[in-house]
């Protein structure tokens, strides 16, 4: 009776074996104190030693569309659906740096952290998801960006007949989160093989880049040849950003299929991400 009362005592219970589905998500509710504790830590180191600080949040989405509009919009003239250049390029870039960022960011989860997931324990899974958390603030300051860019151009009116804010606005926190599962997802399924593979470390640094000019950033779908369009459509950011610029520019192809392929894309990967993930966790010091 005594040992019994000693054992329900405990709080935690280490078990020497688990399945590929025990995932522990009531651990990282217990824990999720540390989750804002490490997105409080990746805000302030990242912008701790510079001198524009959190100004770089704007900046960077900023003289992007600058460039873009040079180049793509009156350089090359691709279409822009009718839209004022500058605002269709930062809404592609907006939405697309949140989920580039929640990729290449956690698909290094284990390399960078190594030292920390071998000396203490603690629910794996926080890691990439405080990743995931923290590039939100980012993306929220860079909305206000956008927001500001589209009451400028409503305010003076130019083109403005063009675009317009539409009912399917209201999906934009559907969209917002589909952004960031997709790139978890796709973030653990890479962080779980560079343990084995380093080679995907380099890939994906310059792969992110080129999937960008094969989604719809700087170039509408409407604008894409017939021949390619399916295989742009096979970007599940494609509906996502076509989504994105619909709800509050107006223009853009959003179609039932499209949108559920994305959906449908982002759910599988986020799954196969998390198994994938809770099962290399348990060996991956053995071999980074």
């Amino acid at each position: 009776m005594k040992h019994e009362e000693a054992i329900k005592e405990w709080d935690l219970v280490i078990e020497p074996q688990s399945s590929l589905l025990d995932l522990n998500l009531k651990d990282v509710w217990r824990y999720r104190d540390l989750l804002w504790l490490l997105v409080k830590r990746d805000f302030v180191s990242f912008y701790k030693q510079t001198i524009l600080g959190p100004l770089w949040f704007f900046i960077q989405p900023l003289f992007t569309t600058i460039i873009f509009t040079f180049i793509f919009g009156n350089l090359a003239g691709l279409s822009t659906d009718g839209l004022p250049q500058p605002l269709f390029y930062m809404a592609g870039i907006t939405a697309w740096n949140y989920f580039a960022d929640c990729l290449t960011k956690t698909s290094t989860v284990f390399r960078d952290n190594a030292h920390i997931f071998g000396k203490v324990y603690f629910p794996r899974l926080i890691m990439p998801l405080s990743i995931v958390v923290s590039n939100l603030v980012r993306f929220g300051v860079q909305m206000l960006l956008f927001f500001v860019m589209i009451g400028y151009y409503l305010f003076k009116n130019e083109m403005g007949s063009l675009f317009h804010p539409n009912i399917y606005v209201l999906l934009f926190p559907v969209l917002v989160l589909m952004m960031a599962l997709l790139g978890l997802g796709l973030g653990l399924i890479i962080t779980a093989l560079t343990t084995k593979y380093r080679d995907l470390a380099f890939l994906i640094t310059f792969g992110v880049q080129l999937m960008m000019y094969a989604t719809t950033v700087i170039y509408p779908l409407s604008a894409a040849p017939e021949k390619y369009r399916w295989l742009i459509e096979l970007n599940p950011m494609t509906g996502i950003i076509e989504a994105f610029r619909y709800g509050f520019l107006g223009q853009g192809i959003l179609t039932v299929s499209s949108f559920g392929y994305s959906v449908i894309f982002t759910l599988v990967s986020l799954l196969c991400g998390i198994l994938i993930f809770n099962k290399t966790e348990k060996t991956f010091v053995d071999t980074v």
